[in-house]
């Protein structure tokens, strides 16, 4: 087992992004903002990205709000050597962007207007992870920043938009979409005839089903986005490709409890899997013991102080302490299991805050304890 070397990490000109993953309630997004700020006061320009719809990173860094647009962080106290913008995503909202950016006027106004297209913009499965994917290809692309940091949803779809690009080639290829963009495909006219007729049959199936109405906003919305398919593909796996580059790095992120672990050990496996780079795992919320003193003497020191009735406040102390040896030990034995079945994994232990983090002094602790300082 290694240490964690997180500021060689943020340090580093080649990093570019760093990508933070874990299960919920596990201090993700706290961490993602504290290794945003340590890197800005140590001359990276960075932006952080949150995907989580939760405003826990706007409070942190002093904001009122995040909008789909990075917003500079400037607050009183806070000069860093570089930069520090932060944003959270809108997946409507870049959907949105996105047809405009990437269609004319008329048909962009066609694609916005479409009931089946406002469906899918806010609420079909995978959108929000292919609007991540677009997003953080357009961070990477701007050249503001020379870091990009990225809080992901919780739990196991904080790998979703790792699957973005071939789930939506898979769907743009599909025989359904197809079907819905062949009239418009077809050439000559004797093709179209021939498409056309195939098309009512499936249209009158399906429309059984889902509804006629449904099915002919579905294919006037594939047919007004076709040309834009191509381009939201390529860019998808450009992305992709960043993701796995040399200059990505994947720190997941876990509390000690066993569940928490277990999550952890996936995204490890499924890192491996895609072989994306992992910079390594961050225990977070630890209890680590305050003292040498052993658990057992400490209760034998209590029990003793009590059967003579002096000092109850020093009896109750070492109880405490008592108690605070035993959680230290749980701890241990159960980032020992991860680490024997991912020996290869550096990691970096975060003690526990007295009270939760909700400003930039509490973010800069949490940047120190990640770096062990």
């Amino acid at each position: 087992m290694s240490a964690l070397e997180v500021d060689a990490l943020i340090d580093d000109p080649g990093t570019r992004v760093v990508v933070c993953c874990g299960s919920g309630g596990v201090g993700k997004t706290t961490t993602a903002a504290a290794i945003a700020v340590r890197a800005a006061e140590r001359g990276r320009d960075t932006v952080v990205l949150t995907i989580d719809p939760a405003r826990r990173l706007a409070q942190a860094l002093g904001l009122a709000e995040l909008g789909n647009v990075p917003r500079e962080v400037a607050v009183p106290g806070f000069a860093p050597k570089g930069s520090l913008s932060a944003m959270m995503l809108d997946m409507r909202r870049t959907f949105d962007d996105m047809v405009l950016a990437h269609a004319g006027p008329k048909r962009a106004e066609e694609v916005l207007a479409n009931p089946f297209y406002r469906t899918i913009s806010s609420s079909f499965s995978g959108t929000q992870e292919y609007m991540a994917m677009e997003k953080l290809g357009q961070l990477a692309a701007d050249g503001t920043w020379d870091l990009i940091v990225v809080d992901t949803p919780p739990s196991r779809s904080a790998l979703d938009f790792l699957d973005a690009p071939r789930r939506l080639s898979t769907a743009l290829d599909g025989r359904m979409i197809k079907l819905l963009t062949g009239p418009a495909r077809a050439g000559g006219w004797g093709l179209r005839k021939v498409v056309s007729a195939g098309f009512g049959l499936f249209a009158k199936a399906v429309s059984a089903i889902v509804g006629g109405q449904m099915l002919a906003d579905a294919s006037a919305f594939v047919q007004a986005f076709d040309g834009m398919f191509g381009g939201f593909r390529e860019r998808a796996q450009r992305t992709y490709e960043l993701l796995r580059s040399d200059g990505t790095a994947f720190l997941v992120v876990a509390a000690p409890e066993p569940d928490a672990l277990r999550e952890a050990s996936f995204f490890v496996e499924r890192l491996a899997e895609e072989s994306v780079p992992l910079a390594g795992l961050v225990v977070n919320r630890t209890h680590p013991a305050l003292a040498k003193l052993p658990a057992a003497k400490a209760l034998g020191a209590a029990d003793s102080l009590a059967a003579r009735g002096d000092a109850p406040l020093a009896a109750a102390v070492l109880r405490l302490h008592a108690d605070r040896v035993a959680l230290a030990q749980r701890e241990r034995r159960l980032v020992s299991r991860f680490t024997k079945a991912h020996p290869g994994v550096a990691l970096a232990h975060v003690p526990a805050m007295a009270a939760d983090v909700h400003d930039l002094a509490g973010l800069r602790e949490i940047g120190d304890r990640l770096a062990g300082a």
